[in-house]
């Protein structure tokens, strides 16, 4: 599991000075962990440099045991309360050892119910390119995505172009997107060098295909709450306005995921949003899978990796082909969505230059969801 030493910021003095802390023996840096009903082989390495060296667990009221190769020693683990001891390696380096409670995303995620339908703060309207644009037009063609799409009713064309992405180029998380940031270029430059795109390099390159056939469609940035300004991961997908079911639907190419109500509708990012903090049923496409190598959970997938990333949320005020290709003189306005119970809601307005690209970001925030989730 990893460390979480950023803890440290937060919980203020060490106790590394205190006095007749419970104290266990290793000769062996592994130890292994009873986290609950969870056990964790050599999920811990003893690490004496770190004062305090912290384990942090989502598993409220619940026994917390440390084994290491000569002695156990274990917590009923409680918020608010933090429990030190001492791991003695090899008689002579003392390991200062914390264990804390920290909330699961998903609790995170259920304090930010509350938005503000009132909230005036100026933010432009989302707009969305015509099909007719002559790259969109050239994209649709070039790939055949009429054929993509097939001729079936508008939900079946929606997921047939999802498949399709999902399918043509693998995600790969490790490495960035290529500068030129458009559907055409790069499913080109994966093709020719056998590379994949990340999450938001697929949930563009897919938005400008809908965008082609005529759906109105964003690429929408899910964002953790990250207090501590630590946590750069996020997740990015696809929200596609249905005509037919007079809403958006969560459409996501890394995972060739769709998720639907206990009737098997299909819903929105806003949807799935409140069902979890409302603890309401949640089905993930049985199919749903990452680069055809292992099938996608709905627990992790949902309830733990979505449930930290749909905190804040964020689209491009313009939906449009090159997006965010950086060019001289050229602006990219983004809208974000927060909580109430976010920490930092201003300033309201930021604008801030790429000098390398010449390219002028600018974001705007709101906590008004009625703004966010408009209809096309």
């Amino acid at each position: 599991m990893k460390k979480l030493l950023f803890v440290l910021l937060v919980l203020g003095h060490s106790a590394f000075g205190q006095k007749n802390l419970p104290l266990i023996k290793a000769s062996s840096i592994k130890v292994d962990i009873r986290d609950g009903e969870i056990f964790k082989k050599g999920g811990w390495n003893i690490t004496p440099k770190l004062k305090p060296d912290i384990y942090a667990t989502q598993n409220k009221n619940k026994k917390v045991t440390f084994y290491t190769d000569l002695d156990s020693i274990s917590f009923v683990v409680i918020p608010n309360v933090q429990y030190d001891f001492v791991i003695l390696l090899n008689n002579k380096d003392s390991a200062l050892t914390r264990i804390i409670y920290v909330p699961s995303y998903l609790e995170t995620l259920k304090k930010a119910d509350k938005y503000n339908k009132d909230d005036k703060r100026t933010v432009p309207g989302f707009t969305y390119q015509a099909s007719d644009n002559p790259n969109l037009v050239a994209l649709k063609k070039n790939f055949k995505l009429d054929s993509i799409a097939g001729t079936g009713n508008e939900v079946s064309q929606i997921l047939n172009l999802l498949h399709w992405m999902h399918n043509l180029v693998p995600h790969d998380g490790v490495h960035g997107n290529p500068n030129i940031m458009n559907a055409t270029d790069m499913i080109n430059v994966c093709k020719k060098d056998k590379r994949g795109l990340n999450c938001r390099g697929l949930a563009m390159a897919l938005n400008e295909c809908y965008l082609s056939l005529g759906f109105k469609s964003r690429y929408i940035t899910c964002l953790p709450k990250d207090s501590l300004g630590i946590d750069s991961d996020c997740h990015v997908i696809n929200m596609v306005f249905s005509k037919s079911l007079n809403k958006w639907l969560w459409i996501d190419p890394t995972h060739d995921a769709y998720v639907m109500n206990e009737k098997g509708e299909l819903l929105s990012v806003e949807e799935v949003r409140e069902r979890l903090i409302n603890n309401l049923p949640l089905i993930l496409n049985p199919d749903a899978n990452w680069n055809r190598k292992s099938s996608t959970l709905k627990e992790e997938y949902l309830y733990n990796y979505m449930a930290k990333n749909l905190y804040r949320l964020e689209c491009p005020v313009s939906s449009e082909y090159n997006t965010e290709t950086r060019e001289k003189g050229k602006v990219i306005s983004y809208i974000q969505l927060l909580p109430l119970d976010y920490f930092k809601q201003l300033p309201d307005y930021t604008e801030k230059k790429d000098e390398k690209s010449g390219t002028t970001f600018i974001n705007f925030k709101t906590n008004n969801p009625y703004l966010f989730w408009a209809k096309p």
